[in-house]
């Protein structure tokens, strides 16, 4: 059993203290927001994700993790202290490491016996040396610590999964024998273990999100000219998935890409490249393709309703338009960057009333969409309304009663932004209906 602290209970740090107790190590769990401390005590979640509610109530009940606000405390005979915070993009796109810096300076402050510290955190290539720098000049007396980054690969809605079953794990380091022992500690995992330099960590985690975002922007553009010439995007990705050398995953075309790691990542490791005298050209198409899908779903809808001569005044002003959907993906609550955000300020503009329905997003959404008139039941949301747009492929979505649907709709409009829905289908049935790239 080994003694860890993570600080930050937000998404990453929660899900790996619960999953580091789930192995059976003690984990104390700190953050300084004290009411999210509070609410865990009482086993009150601060994020929606399967599992998490069940994984952490049970590791509390075996006294395998606590939580706290009080670093002295967290530390006490800790042997790893991962730092797990918000790493959030400031104005220029570069990454925002307060909050890293301030819980390396309170580790350094707390510590009082030699320690770990590893970063979990998605930072900029050089911050493991900036961490070492902060903590060797924070320590009231000098004590033997290393740094250590391992970048976390979860995916919102499947992160316990994800951190059980991992592809791999990526540790980086100076030191060979505090590797080492990050290496050890993950060995349960029985998964591959990549062990490199600080540097090279870093940029793996980057890379990897960038190449994810720039998989599924080529997609999209690559929808745009499926329409145009009449193929269809989900029979070429399926055709293209059986090729091994490019596989399967992040291939479908959508809304595009939100939540809290890819516009991030991308937007940081473009950030970084420009102040390394590079022209991330690649980079800066990805996330222009990317945000160009929801005012182009805005656009489709006018025209589904108004005709392709109308003009967004003719088409939308004084319709009411429902969204299915509002978190980026299903299965989570997150709503940051989220397409819904978008498509709703884009509505909004153009005259229309919007409507919204999402199963576990909407307390989140309410304060970020004050123009939207939210319902309980997708049903009670679509009456009366003059196009749905699917934004989030929940499957309460897929199961959805079509011709109670179309009964309840003034006109029966649905622009499917997931390509959750057969297009045969839905023509026989008498919708007016638009996918993406089909």
């Amino acid at each position: 059993m080994k003694q860890i602290c993570v600080v930050g209970v937000g998404y990453v740090g929660l899900v790996t203290a619960a999953c580091f107790a789930d192995l059976g190590n003690r984990v104390s769990a700190l953050d300084v927001n004290e009411q999210r401390v509070e609410n865990l005590k009482k086993g009150i979640m601060p994020i929606y994700e399967p599992g998490l509610d069940e994984l952490v109530k049970r590791n509390v009940n075996a006294g395998r993790i606590t939580f706290t606000t009080s670093y002295k405390d967290a530390l006490k005979n800790a042997e790893y202290a991962f730092i797990a915070v918000g790493t959030p993009s400031d104005a220029d796109g570069a990454a925002d490491l307060q909050y890293v810096a301030a819980a390396a300076k309170s580790i350094a402050e707390n510590m009082t016996a030699p320690l770990v510290i590893i970063n979990k955190s998605t930072v900029p290539i050089g911050t493991g040396d900036w961490v070492a720098d902060i903590v060797k000049g924070a320590q009231p007396r000098q004590i033997q610590f290393s740094v250590v980054s391992c970048p976390e690969f979860l995916r919102e809605g499947s992160a316990i999964g994800d951190f059980m079953n991992p592809h791999r794990t990526v540790i980086g380091s100076l030191d060979k024998d505090a590797a080492n022992k990050v290496a050890h500690l993950h060995l349960p995992l029985r998964a591959p273990i990549v062990i490199t330099d600080l540097r090279t960590a870093e940029m793996i985690k980057y890379a990897s999100n960038a190449f994810l975002a720039t998989k599924i922007s080529f997609m999209n553009e690559l929808a745009d000219l499926c329409e145009r010439v009449g193929a269809d995007v989900k029979e070429v990705a399926a055709g293209m998935g059986y090729d091994a050398r490019i596989g399967r995953h992040f291939l479908d075309a959508g809304l595009g890409w939100g939540g809290s790691c890819f516009p991030k990542d991308v937007e940081a490791l473009a950030f970084m490249a420009r102040e390394n005298g590079l022209n991330p050209r690649i980079l800066n198409d990805v996330m222009e393709v990317n945000y160009d899908r929801r005012k182009a779903a805005v656009a489709h809808v006018q025209k589904m309703i108004g005709g392709p001569s109308a003009g967004s005044e003719q088409g939308l002003k004084g319709r009411t338009i429902g969204l299915l959907g509002l978190a980026f993906k299903p299965n989570t609550d997150d709503m940051r960057d989220a397409p819904s955000i978008d498509i709703s300020e884009e509505l909004v503009k153009a005259g229309a009333k919007v409507r919204a329905y999402d199963p576990v997003a909407m307390e989140v959404a309410r304060p970020i969409l004050p123009a939207v008139d939210f319902f309980d039941e997708p049903y009670e949301m679509a009456e009366g309304c003059d196009a749905l747009i699917v934004v989030t492929e929940w499957n309460e979505f897929k199961q959805l009663d079509l011709e109670k649907v179309k009964s309840l709709l003034k006109s029966p409009v649905i622009y499917d932004g997931r390509n959750i829905y057969d297009p045969a289908l839905m023509k026989e049935m008498g919708f007016i209906y638009r996918a993406v790239g089909r």
